[in-house]
């Protein structure tokens, strides 16, 4: 089974007022991840993912408003969120679920793609609310979890800490020119994560408590105004 079958499925959808085949969908994420391995992100045009599906541009059209959400709906497959009962656990759970998903598709494919972010805005928003921003999702619902169970302390950044996994898989991917697979993913989560987690949680301004800022006496003032 291609990835792009692996990403849907056979049943119709109802879109614009009108049923659409999802089987021509399987057809057309085909199509355009053939196209996108063959010459990458920038040259790909909708018209030449018609031609190679032998479809109309409308039919793509009906389906996504543009190349980014074609490409992205290709590429994005999002992991159920595992609920073990341990933070420990799920974080592995949940990353293994996402490298096992994504080796899927070539490092090539999901290179070109990475790479053409900077040059394309479009690409840029679709790419963080339809890839990024549901793998932080699950990693923040993890969180959220553990935190009631009492396994992390009050206090954290869950947004930041979610969006740990996701940059250091891009990170990974752009220096060795490979998809992370399980092996990086347990390092990451038993080496980054999970440690930083179920760490204390770190001050959330320049100064812990009110006693623990400088006085100032007039000191300053008079030395500034001294080199003024």
């Amino acid at each position: 089974m291609s990835p792009a079958h692996a990403a849907g499925d056979v049943q119709k959808t109802h879109r614009g007022g009108r049923y659409l085949d999802s089987s021509r969908d399987l057809i057309l994420r085909d199509a355009a991840l053939v196209l996108l391995a063959e010459v990458g992100y920038d040259r790909l045009t909708m018209d030449a993912v018609a031609a190679r599906a032998r479809a109309g541009k409308t039919t793509i059209y009906r389906r996504w408003p543009g190349k980014a959400e074609l490409v992205l709906n290709c590429l994005k497959r999002v992991p159920e969120v595992p609920d073990t009962g341990s933070l420990w656990q799920d974080l592995r759970a949940l990353a293994e679920s996402i490298t096992s998903a994504e080796s899927q598709f070539g490092a090539q494919v999901t290179i070109g793609v990475v790479n053409a972010l900077a040059r394309d805005a479009e690409l840029r928003r679709v790419f963080r609310e339809k890839f990024i921003a549901p793998r932080m999702a699950g990693f923040r619902k993890v969180f959220e979890r553990a935190v009631a169970r009492g396994e992390m302390p009050d206090g954290h950044d869950l947004d930041l800490l979610a969006r740990l996994f996701p940059a250091l898989a891009i990170h990974q991917l752009l220096m060795s020119g490979e998809l992370p697979d399980n092996r990086f993913a347990h390092q990451i989560m038993d080496e980054v994560v999970y440690p930083l987690a179920t760490a204390p949680a770190a001050r959330t301004g320049p100064y812990a408590t009110a006693e623990e800022k400088p006085r100032d006496d007039g000191q300053q003032a008079r030395a500034r105004k001294a080199m003024s």
